[in-house]
């Protein structure tokens, strides 16, 4: 019976993180993951593969749209589609070793198997025990279902399936104007997919800024993505090589039918937590289905712990990841700490969308007096020169204090660009703070700065 400090079960992003920091911090570490390879989701089957099939499909429209005009002349290249496979395959690789090494060279050891808790202090994977004086749980998630919707990974697929297509689809209807929805879609819309997007609420990326929502939609729509909104998908029919997709609109009750030759159901993600056995150990579940944790990510049964997807929060590998190296201070004896106001959200469509903090509409609710700072790419000449001016950077401050309270972002490399809005939250700053740094010219980061300026006497370029 192998004896260890920590046991970890899941090796994504939030469990690979937790076990180096764990082994850092001077603890004895091991991984339990049923994986063939590190990384979980988000480096097998999630985030990573699909920037990789999102770089190409870009690359793909800049020399369909943007070469001829920079005086690159010549055929736009042809897609071969097992080489675009082949391509992100590789990128998977490449970052699933890098945990093996890293794993082997903080002297963490992965038990390979599915992992289940018989009692606090042990897990069980296959027919043998191991012995931990902590358990922490990151488990991850999975693919939500729908009512009506069989998944068969072939022609009505998850995230999952979207990223290995025996063959880009002529059509595709997605469910659901989440992240991974118009990601994906925007992917197979760059290939010549002809791409429907339905979803139920009357807006698309619920919970982001309302002018962002509108903005983003509008650059969509450009790119050839068609918006079905306020619709209920009823059920889909799979056929041998079709897909027959009925949906209810709720503003009149009316059915209509689309056809489809694939379907990705991109509805959100669940909790994994099957064969654990948390019920049987006693430990509290939200009405969500999530692991409820304490202040320190501790679970109702003492000395277990939770992190990432598992629990409440946003489904970010990030925040598991800043989970999984806070629950390693605690364990060791520190003080582990995560700021649930400062974690940015990004999606990698181009062009991208970054968030963090407050929005305009939650500040309305709240009834908070703030102020507004915005900026438009087509004032950034970086972004012009490389056909990236749609979009803006949009500041919110308080009206009285100017602290930031929060930062909206729609164009280019918007994913980057949000963090030094983040640092800047983290350090309580304002946005006058931001506006008197010296930011380089020419770059994309000059718009975050006039946004700033926006928020006192005015942009310079607007």
């Amino acid at each position: 019976m192998a004896s260890y400090d920590v046991i970890i079960i899941g090796a994504g992003p939030g469990g690979y993180v937790c076990a180096i920091r764990c082994a850092q911090l001077g603890l004895k570490t091991a991984v339990v993951e049923g994986r063939a390879t590190l990384g979980g989701t988000c480096l097998n089957v999630g985030c990573i593969p699909s920037k990789a099939l999102l770089h190409a499909s870009h690359m793909l429209h800049e020399a369909e749209h943007n070469f001829a005009a920079m005086g690159l002349k010549g055929k736009s290249p042809s897609v071969d589609w097992k080489q675009m496979l082949a391509y992100k395959d590789d990128v998977i690789g490449q970052n699933t070793k890098g945990i093996e090494f890293l794993f082997k060279k903080n002297k963490v050891d992965w038990i390979k198997g599915w992992g289940s808790i018989p009692e606090a202090g042990r897990v069980k994977v296959g027919d043998d025990i191991h012995e931990a004086k902590k358990i922490v749980i990151a488990s991850g998630s999975v693919p939500a279902s729908l009512p009506g919707v069989e998944v068969d990974e072939k022609i009505v697929v998850t995230s999952t399936g979207a990223l290995e297509l025996g063959k880009i689809p002529k059509s595709l209807v997605v469910i659901g104007a989440g992240v991974i929805g118009l990601e994906m879609g925007s992917v197979y819309a760059r290939l010549g997919a002809e791409v429907t997007v339905i979803e139920y609420l009357d807006a698309i990326t619920p919970g982001m800024d309302g002018e962002v929502q509108k903005t983003f939609q509008r650059t969509l729509k450009k790119q050839g993505l068609n918006f079905i909104m306020g619709a209920a998908v009823q059920s889909v029919e799979t056929l041998k090589t079709k897909a027959k997709v009925n949906y209810k609109l709720r503003k009149d009750d009316s059915t209509h039918q689309l056809d489809a030759d694939t379907v990705l159901l991109a509805t959100g993600r669940k909790p994994y937590t099957d064969g654990l056995g948390l019920a049987e150990l006693g430990v509290e579940m939200t009405k969500r289905g999530q692991i409820a944790t304490d202040d320190h990510w501790q679970t109702s049964v003492k000395g277990i712990y939770a992190i990432g997807d598992a629990i409440e929060g946003p489904m970010l590998a990030h925040k598991a990841e800043d989970e999984g190296m806070a629950v390693a201070e605690v364990l060791a004896g520190k003080h582990g700490h995560v700021n649930y106001g400062v974690i940015p959200g990004v999606i990698y469509t181009h062009p991208e969308v970054a968030n963090v903090g407050a929005t305009e509409e939650s500040l309305k609710e709240q009834g908070r007096a703030y102020k507004v700072g915005k900026f438009s790419f087509m004032g950034n000449g970086r972004a012009k020169a490389v056909f990236a001016g749609d979009g803006f950077v949009k500041i919110i401050a308080d009206k009285e204090t100017d602290r930031i309270l929060g930062a909206h972002i729609i164009g280019p490399a918007a994913g980057d660009l949000i963090h030094e809005i983040c640092v800047a939250m983290e350090f309580g700053a304002s946005a006058q703070d931001l506006a008197l740094t010296c930011h380089a010219h020419p770059t994309y980061s000059e718009a975050v700065r006039e946004a700033a300026l926006a928020c006192g006497d005015g942009a310079i370029h607007a």
